[in-house]
This record gives structure tokens, sequence and C-alpha cells, in this order.
């Protein structure tokens, strides 16, 4: 389960990584159902977090050349998020957007607890449907 935890984990930050797969191979070896939810919703949420929390002191270096964000990029980011607000952040399990999503509600300094509450959401929405699909497609190929 540790390990569920840190793929979790790490396939929240900005770092590339996928949890699905491990997930699943846990799944088919018989681990609780329950447990695995818990676990990989904790560690993701939990590497969410850690985006946040780069976006919270990104700003700072906002002036060096190898920020990866323009002024202009920077400033159309803040517009979009604040045009669909915090609850966007339930879009944090979406490839692609998900993290830089949860990088952004730091640069604008959402408080914490909102964004452990929607985070949390979004991830146990997710891991919950996963865990639904494995039960429904992956059950077969688990027995073979």
């Amino acid at each position: 389960m540790l390990s569920l935890l840190v793929v979790a984990l790490i396939s929240a930050t900005l770092l590339p990584g996928g949890s699905e797969v491990w997930l699943a191979r846990l799944w088919c070896l018989g681990e609780p159902v329950p447990m695995l939810w818990l676990v990989a919703t904790a560690g993701n949420t939990l590497g969410s977090l850690v985006n946040v929390g780069l976006g919270r002191y990104a700003r700072h270096f906002q002036d060096r050349r190898w920020f990866p964000a323009s002024r202009q990029g920077l400033a159309r980011a803040e517009h979009w998020y604040r045009r669909f607000g915090e609850w966007s952040l339930l879009l944090s399990w979406v490839p692609l957007i998900g993290d830089p999503l949860t990088v952004l509600a730091g640069v604008l300094r959402l408080p914490w607890w909102r964004a452990i509450v929607l985070i949390t959401l979004a991830k146990g929405m997710r891991y919950g449907v996963v865990l639904y699909l494995a039960n429904a497609w992956l059950l077969p190929l688990c027995q073979a």
C-alpha cells in the first residue's frame, strides 16, 4: 500500500506518472477496495497540495528568465481562474489541466482548507470511478 501512496503522490505533482495502473494491479492482487481508494486518494491529494505549495512561492521567481510563464501568460491564467473560481479545482483530476490548476490555486493564495476539501473531493471521485471500472472490466483479466 505504501507503494500506491508514493505512486499516487508523484503522479499528482508536475512530474510525469500514472497511478491507475498500479491501483488496478493491487486491485487484481486482492487488496481491499476501501483501503485502495483511501490510500490512492490521500496520495494524489498530497501530491496536488505539493503543487499548491509550489504555486504559493512561484511569484517570488516570476522575474527570472527560467520562469515557465510570461507575465501575460500568468495574467491570462489568473483571469481564467478568477472567472471560473476555486470550483475549477474539482477538475484537478483531469490529465494535463489538473496539475496547472492546483499550481494556480497556490499562486492565487486559495486558503489551504478550501484547496484540501476541493482537491480531496475531486481525487476521491476519480479513484471511485477507477475502482468501479476495474471491477466492471478487469475482473476477467485478473482471474486469467
